[in-house]
């Protein structure tokens, strides 16, 4: 008898990575409730319906085996000079740059990592990484964050920095952003997030 591989688990990353990854998308613009991955058994679950009109500006996954955990952290910590930050316990996450309507997520696409946003969540590393397509038509020849229009990346940065928040709460968000990186960066940070799936799940 065949099963369905877990996404998280059962699906290669692919041998080219980091340069080009198998991704497996969660979201997709449009949505009007957050999926992510059961962890135990690896179907598509609701996480929470979108606050207010927060929407995905693209699409969203994550990368397959790989971890945020201490590896992550240091590498962080090591990029910021923060202290005490530590993973966030979760599979990489990836936004990917298309031009092309994609009805729905619980799909792999391939993609082209070309930087990412250094985020912090409540004291952990929650990195989001930024591809594109491979072969798209729009984004397709990008191959920096450098080049991806500034007005694209205020959507993507204003639906990460709230969409965790209610924004008639006068308390301080629990999201920050403290940078953006490039391609060779990126790659630095997919590297330390396969290495700790490595050390949590393929050692043990």
């Amino acid at each position: 008898m065949k099963f369905k591989a877990h996404p998280w688990h059962g699906i290669d990353p692919g041998k080219n990575a980091p340069e080009v990854l198998r991704c497996f998308i969660e979201v997709v613009p449009g949505d009007q409730m957050k999926y992510e991955i059961d962890k135990e058994s690896g179907y598509l679950k609701v996480d929470r319906p979108n606050l207010y009109s927060s929407s995905v500006p693209l699409l969203y996954g994550f990368i397959p085996k790989s971890y945020s955990a201490d590896i992550s952290a240091d590498y962080c910590m090591k990029m910021t000079g923060m202290t005490g930050l530590k993973g966030d316990g979760d599979p990489i996450d990836i936004i990917v740059l298309t031009d092309r309507q994609i009805p729905r997520g619980d799909l792999i696409v391939e993609a082209i990592p070309i930087g990412g946003l250094r985020m912090i969540d409540k004291g952990e590393t929650d990195d989001k990484l930024l591809a594109v397509l491979k072969g798209d038509q729009t984004y397709g020849e990008i191959t920096d964050i450098s080049q991806v229009p500034r007005a694209l990346m205020k959507r993507i940065k204003h639906y990460f920095l709230t969409y965790k928040d209610d924004p008639e709460s006068k308390s301080d968000s629990v999201v920050n952003i403290e940078s953006e990186y490039g391609h060779e960066e990126a790659y630095e940070v997919i590297n330390a997030g396969f290495a700790d799936y490595k050390k949590y799940f393929e050692q043990k």
